[in-house]
């Protein structure tokens, strides 16, 4: 089966939106092992986009468009494969219904309305997040028009819940995919350690880089979820082996999620104490449902003064060292677990730049501490290459700091490569 994407929107012809949607979706199809012949960018121009439409139409059996399904003016892609493919528009009554629901009391509006009008005969695809449905519409020798959100928001859930089981079942085949998350290891190390494994047509496996991480999908074909799954299982645990203690689950959400889970398992608690992070490493915690069995205080000690007062980091280490160093990481972690009487402390402090370091101190370094009732560690953080960017120093290094815990709480190295 062969498909086509076509991103409808001014503005990812104007560059002023990168157009990630097509990336979601490429790699969706591409596990599904629907062969994608050409990805195409339209601007809000109904002409041009039925000229995209019959070309495409003419060469794949599957075409995707993302974008152009909302309630303003220029939002005309359902308008434009309508008319190419001869089925009117009509109200879809759940639509309309998810509509009524969304806007509660506030009064729906004939531009708002139009988002419940879909070309006859679709399979409709509701919107969780938003407003805007999605559908698939015959057009002719067996061959569909997909119509997805342009809102990453929307259009990955929609891919994923709806998309995605429709494909499947032009195709007759079942998928089933695993994804193999991993912290401490880049795309191109870890596609060399299972490069023995990335050649095969099914199962597949393949990189992917995301939010400061690695992951690897292994997905198999079959003509059931069983079946699938029994192929793909082997070639897991050969990665899981390849790439060793930096994979740090199958399938779980996020580092948080696995930290947050085993301290629950354990009976065991935390407390964090942040400078340069400003509470993103307590948020990234609390985000977690059952957080709050396993984590009870989250210091953020921006200055000096409050790095004594509440968690008495001597003022006489800050002065010697300054607020960013190794002893003083490592007394805001012991203090975060004295003070709070948790099992596990973390501190970090560093320079979130883009101003404020210096030769010695540049911008971007960074101290992340653990502290338990007997040991602390140490993991000391450089930009590897050039700086990108404050929002990207804080996120890596709250990522450290739940990788040092997860790491402790399964018996491994808690510093690895990043010993001071």
């Amino acid at each position: 089966m062969k498909a086509e994407i076509i991103s409808v929107g001014t503005e990812l012809l104007l560059g002023h939106t990168i157009n990630s949607d097509a990336a979601h979706v490429a790699r969706e199809l591409a596990a599904l092992g629907i062969d994608l012949l050409q990805v195409h960018t339209v601007g809000d121009n109904p002409q041009r986009l039925e000229k995209a439409l019959r070309e495409s139409l003419a060469r794949s059996e599957i075409i995707i468009t993302t974008g152009g399904l909302g309630p303003t003016e220029d939002d005309l892609t359902k308008e434009t494969v309508a008319r190419v493919t001869g089925a009117p528009l009509e109200e879809d009554a759940d639509s309309l219904a998810r509509l009524r629901e969304y806007f509660g009391t506030r009064p729906l509006s004939a531009n708002q309305y139009k988002q419940a009008l879909l070309p006859r005969g679709s399979l409709v695809f509701p919107n969780t997040v938003g407003t805007a449905p999605g559908c698939a519409v015959p057009a002719g020798d067996g061959r569909f028009v997909v119509l997805l959100p342009g809102p990453p928001s929307e259009l990955l859930p929609m891919l994923q819940k709806s998309v995605t089981p429709f494909l499947l079942g032009q195709s007759g085949e079942t998928i089933v995919s695993f994804m193999i998350k991993t912290f401490g290891i880049g795309e191109g190390d870890a596609a060399l350690r299972i490069a023995s494994l990335t050649g095969g047509a099914n199962p597949t496996a393949a990189t992917y880089a995301s939010d400061m991480e690695m992951f690897v999908r292994v997905t198999a074909k079959a003509r059931d979820a069983a079946a699938a799954h029994d192929l793909a299982a082997p070639v897991v645990a050969q990665v899981r082996s390849l790439l060793g203690d930096v994979v740090y689950g199958v399938d779980v959400a996020g580092l948080e999620t696995v930290v947050v889970e085993e301290l629950l398992r354990r009976g065991e608690t935390l407390a964090t104490a942040e400078s340069c992070t400003g509470g993103l490493l307590s948020k990234r915690i609390t985000d977690i449902a059952g957080a709050s069995e396993v984590f009870g205080f989250g210091f953020v000690t921006y200055a000096n003064t409050a790095k004594t007062q509440l968690l008495g980091v001597p003022e006489e280490l800050l002065t010697a060292h300054g607020a960013v160093s190794a002893e003083v990481a490592k007394a805001m972690a012991q203090g975060a677990r004295a003070r709070s009487g948790a099992t596990y402390g973390l501190g970090i402090t560093g320079i979130a730049g883009p101003s404020g370091g210096t030769k010695q101190k540049p911008v971007g370094l960074v101290y992340v501490a653990l502290s338990d009732a007997k040991d602390t560690w140490l993991r000391r953080l450089l930009p590897q290459g050039r700086y990108l960017g404050r929002e990207r120093t804080r996120r890596l290094a709250s990522s450290h700091a739940l990788d040092m815990l997860r790491r402790r709480l399964s018996g491994l190295d808690v510093v690895g490569k990043w010993a001071v």
